[in-house]
């Protein structure tokens, strides 16, 4: 994904509705109080859950990107089907609707659907699958074709404008500052992430520690977007590429989670010091950009004439984007958004990795042994190589299929009816032959004719 939207956390309406009407909690008065956050995420077993985020890339016959007026029309006909709007400043930016989730709008214009949390994942594929299918129907009546990959394919970021959210206006000014390539990624880049419980803070560093661990086959395994400005960029993942030359103080690997004694307390002490991009009151962002300034000054000094609160930090939480994410839940955020099959492929290997411990331990297995720097280079080489990308002597291809191995496994202990969902990903690791190498066979079978390429690359 992209960036996580301010009203749009994880399929919880009262607090959104509670950051509309500006009504802060009280001031942070211990450190204490940020771990017993996420303390408060810990939930038994029997009420875990596991919910889908699903972005799409939107385009109009030309290749074009649609403005915001077009985009407001698509979700204005939800909001006639019954979900309850989402303004800013007066535009339309998304909707929301119980038992069916959040749909908003990305800052390049892409749309998110984020899902409820369900017990099963044939349940939270059901409800993406209902979403989608109403959106494709929706966005034909208006000219426009949802696109299965992970970046925009076609004209550069001159031609793709932005989208009305106070949100983006802050952080269009201050990551470039610090990554070459942040209005790629905001602009012209979609992904699908789980979301994933946990049952304690030990489960919950395991879960973060396995889901970084691993990172590098996932995105292999869901490498899907070759293209750019319509051509070849050389790259498997030109989305994955452009989160490379992101914020370093915010994004990629965290090397404290490899650490023995890690916590919830490690994670606190990273977040505190990441620079904030913006205070939220009244309705209005007012940017910290460039100014260094962090939440640990927040909480000791103020700023606006403000004090931290629990909501502020919680809304900071979401402008960090590690390629694993600690809320009160996990979010696994490597993958690009890709075909319907492969959208619902990735819940279920989540679902299975994380099933019982043996399955944790045989994945840490595939990537234990490697040092930080290790990691790092095998992050970097990735999004060219995807499966080919070499490590210790054979291809990553060979631990992928031995990943997809595991959560087939895992499945068969807790949910075997979702295992063949994972079958895009079993012939995709037994091939090598990704979605990316799919969408290249495409580009020259059609000699790069956008409309054939729309149409090639269409959600069904």
């Amino acid at each position: 994904m992209g960036p996580a939207n301010l009203i749009v956390f994880r399929f919880c309406n009262a607090q959104m509705q509670r950051y509309m009407a500006s009504t802060p909690a009280a001031p942070i008065g211990d450190l204490q109080e940020l771990t017993d956050y996420f303390v408060a995420g810990d939930k038994p077993v029997a009420r875990h859950r596991i919910g889908l985020e699903h972005e799409k890339i939107a385009v109009m016959p030309d290749g074009a990107a649609p403005g915001h007026a077009v985009i407001a029309r698509i979700i204005g006909a939800f909001v006639a089907d019954g979900w309850s709007p989402i303004e800013e400043a007066g535009a339309l930016i998304g909707a929301v609707k119980k038992g069916l989730g959040t749909f908003t709008l990305e800052p390049g214009g892409q749309l998110e659907h984020s899902g409820e949390p369900h017990s099963t994942v044939q349940a939270a594929v059901a409800d993406n699958d209902k979403h989608l299918d109403q959106l494709v129907e929706v966005a034909a009546r208006h000219d426009v074709t949802l696109l299965g990959t992970g970046f925009r394919p076609f004209f550069g970021l001159d031609r793709i404008p932005w989208m009305p959210k106070g949100r983006y206006v802050v952080m269009r000014d201050y990551l470039p500052r610090y990554g070459a390539r942040a209005h790629d990624m905001m602009k012209r880049t979609a992904t699908v992430q789980a979301n994933v419980d946990y049952l304690d803070e030990a489960d919950a560093m395991a879960k973060l520690r396995i889901g970084q661990g691993i990172s590098p086959l996932v995105t292999s395994l869901f490498a899907a977007s070759p293209l750019a400005d319509g051509r070849d960029t050389g790259e498997q993942t030109f989305r994955a590429s452009a989160w490379l030359s992101m914020d370093p103080a915010r994004c990629g690997l965290l090397s404290f989670l490899f650490e023995p004694g890690c916590g919830f307390h490690s994670y606190v002490e990273w977040a505190l010091d990441v620079p904030m991009f913006f205070v939220y009151r009244d309705g209005k962002y007012r940017s910290l950009a460039g100014e260094g300034f962090s939440f640990r000054r927040f909480i000791a000094e103020g700023r606006f004439g403000e004090r931290a609160t629990i909501d502020d930090w919680e809304l900071h939480l979401s402008t960090l984007f590690p390629e694993v994410r600690l809320k009160r839940y996990i979010e696994v955020r490597q993958a690009d958004a890709s075909t319907r099959a492969m959208v619902n492929a990735l819940p279920a290997l989540w679902r299975g990795v994380y099933a019982t411990k043996d399955t944790q331990d045989a994945a840490w297995a595939l990537v234990d042994g490697l040092s930080f720097a290790e990691r790092v280079q095998l992050q970097h080489d990735v999004p060219r190589l995807a499966l080919k990308t070499p490590l210790l002597g054979e291809q990553l291809q060979v631990r992928a299929k031995a990943l997809v191995a595991i959560a087939q496994r895992g499945l068969r202990s807790v949910e075997p009816g979702a295992i063949p969902l994972l079958e895009p990903l079993v012939e995709i690791a037994s091939t090598g032959r990704t979605i990316a190498d799919r969408i290249l066979a495409d580009l020259a079978r059609t000699g790069g004719d956008i409309p054939q390429l729309v149409a090639a690359l269409a959600l069904r």
